[in-house]
């Protein structure tokens, strides 16, 4: 199915763009007018653009129902200050809840059984059960239209960041699998962050992963390995050689069963080479593939 989204209602552009550009983290905005009356507002449109300075946006988008724009939107322009209180599976009810189009002036800290908790630096008030806080002043408000459906693009300055103490390890540094974050998909759908769901991927840095393109053919044409195992293999910063010390018993006996069988012995290999990167021993599985092959990168 290909669609042309110019041809689609706003509803149906919605419908599928929500489906497919997901995880989308929660900004759960906490805001206040002159007034001082709060409001307290989920937003799926949400991200992280710059660390220096450090910026967050999130969009309010005006209402496709009848194109009227949120409190919390209003809000900003009387008070150009927010907290962003990020969302864990143990409020994620709650926090849906707070999305309820109450009437102005309804205080969703107080309709949600949240607790309200004083910043430091801005005047709308914190979520205090949830675990991390950001108070951010409001640099700029730019509308990305006029009808209903379109964005506000609110773009913050982060000031201060409020981190539970039990989410941090003996460095003072954020323990990925303490922080059960929630994320919105499309319709009613949303995902949980927990261990079980985490796993990690050597990010390149400054040091340039070798590329599929020069892994030896016999590996790059493999019938076995996947294009997720290609690229774990082809991430390693210079071709790998042969360790004349490594020592691994189940590839002495696959070369021992399986030597007269060329055929057999790299699909055996390459079964091994997979279990292997699937624990994340990239080296070791580098070791078996290059066992029957250690000139292999010369002869490419």
């Amino acid at each position: 199915m290909v669609l042309d989204l110019a041809t689609l209602s706003t509803v149906e552009r919605q419908y599928y763009l929500q489906h497919v550009i997901a995880p989308r983290p929660i900004c759960f905005a906490s805001t206040i007018n002159a007034k001082g009356e709060v409001n307290l507002s989920p937003f799926s449109f949400f991200n992280l653009f710059s660390s220096q300075p450090p910026v967050v946006i999130f969009s309010p988008s005006r209402r496709v129902r009848d194109n009227t724009t949120k409190h919390t939107l209003e809000n900003l322009k009387e008070v150009p200050e927010v907290v962003i209180n990020m969302v864990t599976e143990n409020m994620v009810q709650q926090t849906s809840l707070a999305s309820c189009e109450y009437p102005a002036g309804v205080n969703e800290f107080i309709k949600a059984g949240f607790t309200q908790e004083a910043g430091n630096v801005v005047k709308p008030p914190m979520v205090k059960e949830s675990p991390v806080k950001l108070e951010c002043r409001v640099l700029e408000i730019k509308p990305l239209g006029t009808e209903g459906g379109a964005g506000n693009l609110v773009i913050c300055e982060v000031l201060q960041l409020h981190i539970a103490d039990d989410l941090l390890d003996e460095n003072k540094k954020i323990d990925q699998r303490k922080l059960p974050l929630v994320a919105r998909l499309g319709g009613d759908w949303y995902c949980r962050v927990n261990e079980s769901n985490l796993f990690m991927v050597e990010k390149p840095n400054t040091r340039l992963g070798i590329g599929i393109d020069q892994l030896p053919s016999g590996i790059r044409n493999s019938k076995i390995l996947t294009g997720n195992e290609l690229g774990q293999l082809a991430n390693v910063h210079e071709p790998p050689v042969v360790d004349a010390a490594y020592h691994d018993t189940h590839l002495q006996q696959i070369i021992q069963y399986y030597s007269l069988n060329p055929e057999d012995l790299e699909k055996e290999l390459h079964l091994h080479a997979r279990t292997l990167l699937l624990q994340g021993k990239v080296a070791d599985a580098w070791q078996v593939l290059l066992a029957t092959e250690p000139s292999a990168f010369g002869g490419m």
